[in-house]
C-alpha cells in the first residue's frame, strides 16, 4: 500500500504547524520548505480545513494555523480524511469492479480487515506524539535549514 500525495501532504503540513504551535504560517512558507507545488499544497489545505484539522485565515497576512489540539488529531483519521480512496484493489469500488473472481476469491474481507487494522494502528497516535519537545525542536531546525537551502 502507498499513500497518496495528497495524504502524505497533509500530515507534512501537521508536522510543519505542529512543530509552529499558535501561528499563523503561509502556505508559501510550507510549500518553500517542503519544495512542494504551492498550487498542490492549497487543495491539500483545503481537505485539512474541510475536515476540521486547521484553520485557514485568508488575506494577504493570511496563512493556516492548526485548529484542534495536537492531541486531538489522531493520524488514521488524517490518512483515511485525506486519501481520495481507500481502494486497496478494484474489487473495493462496486461501480469500476471488472474482477471476475469476486464471488469467490475471498481476498477483499482479508484486505479489508487489514486496511483497518492499518487505520485503527495509525489511530493509536496522535500529532501530540510526535511532537514531543525534542522532536518539534528538531522539526524547527530542519524546517529553517531547508527554507535556507537552495532549490534544483
Amino acid at each position: 500500500m502507498q499513500l497518496s500525495l495528497h495524504a502524505d501532504y497533509g500530515l507534512r503540513v501537521l508536522l510543519y504547524l505542529g512543530s509552529h504551535p499558535g501561528e499563523i504560517v503561509s502556505t508559501k512558507r510550507i510549500s518553500g520548505a517542503y519544495g512542494i507545488s504551492k498550487n498542490h499544497l492549497v487543495r491539500v489545505m483545503q481537505t485539512l480545513g474541510e475536515h476540521g484539522y486547521i484553520r485557514v485565515i485568508p488575506g494577504r497576512s493570511g496563512g493556516v494555523t492548526l485548529a484542534k489540539d495536537p492531541a486531538s488529531i489522531h493520524l488514521g483519521d488524517v490518512v483515511r480524511d485525506a486519501e481520495p480512496t481507500m481502494n486497496l484493489v478494484e474489487c473495493f469500488d462496486h461501480r469500476t469492479n471488472t474482477c471476475p473472481i469476486i464471488q469467490v476469491c475471498g481476498l477483499k474481507s482479508h484486505l479489508a480487515q487489514a486496511l483497518e487494522a492499518f487505520i485503527a494502528e495509525l489511530n493509536r497516535h496522535t500529532l501530540a506524539d510526535l511532537m514531543t519537545p525534542s522532536r518539534r525542536k528538531s522539526l524547527s531546525t530542519k524546517f529553517v535549514q531547508l527554507a535556507a537551502a537552495p532549490r534544483k
